[in-house]
């Protein structure tokens, strides 16, 4: 079973997670910001996972903690789910349009996190959401999932069309790349003989 449960507890923020790799695509998120759990929603829906997600978090400050800290958990969920990675795809990349817009998102799910992210917004918010929190989320998830990522949008107007686009693109890389190959089942896929290490 490629699950995890998480909670992670600081004084800026409470969030419990948990998740199926190998779901359906059923999502729960309550977040207290309501484009955060949209994009969350279509993440687990593309992407394929049973994903169950509540956060308390000072939204009185703003929105950076609970959205930095929910990508934080999202990766410590997926990279202790997979385990020690054996048989996965591990490569994947998509081109993803949403509308107007057309976003390229690379991943390598290798134990090194990483992350390039060339996406620029045309306003400050989507709604009373600061656009500069879609990167934020991203480096947080990539770094503690173990993911190099590779985001660039590489044209799009609409600054919720772009985020959505972000979220879209990587949830279908994840799908494949998370995929166990049937070809290389029970293989860890590196020269190295380990991932993560």
């Amino acid at each position: 079973m490629r699950t995890a449960e998480i909670v992670r507890e600081t004084k800026e923020t409470k969030v419990r997670l948990s998740l199926d790799l190998d779901g359906t695509g059923r999502s729960r998120a309550s977040t207290g910001i309501g484009f955060l759990d949209h994009m969350l929603d279509l993440l687990a829906r593309h992407a394929r996972f049973d994903l169950d997600v509540t956060a308390e978090g000072d939204l009185h400050v703003d929105f950076h903690h609970t959205t930095e800290d929910v990508g934080i958990v999202l990766g410590q969920a997926v990279r202790r789910a997979l385990g020690d990675m054996r048989g996965i795809v591990r490569y994947a990349d998509v081109h993803l349009p949403m509308d107007e817009t057309l976003t390229r998102v690379a991943l390598d799910v290798s134990g090194r996190p990483f992350l390039v992210f060339r996406t620029r917004f045309p306003t400050p918010q989507i709604g009373t959401f600061d656009t500069e929190l879609v990167r934020e989320f991203f480096q947080a998830f990539a770094s503690n999932a173990g993911v190099t990522l590779h985001v660039e949008t590489l044209y799009g107007e609409n600054s919720h069309h772009i985020a959505e686009s972000c979220f879209k693109g990587l949830a279908r890389a994840l799908r494949t790349a998370l995929a166990i190959d049937p070809a290389a089942a029970g293989e860890i896929p590196s020269t190295k003989g380990a991932l993560g290490v």
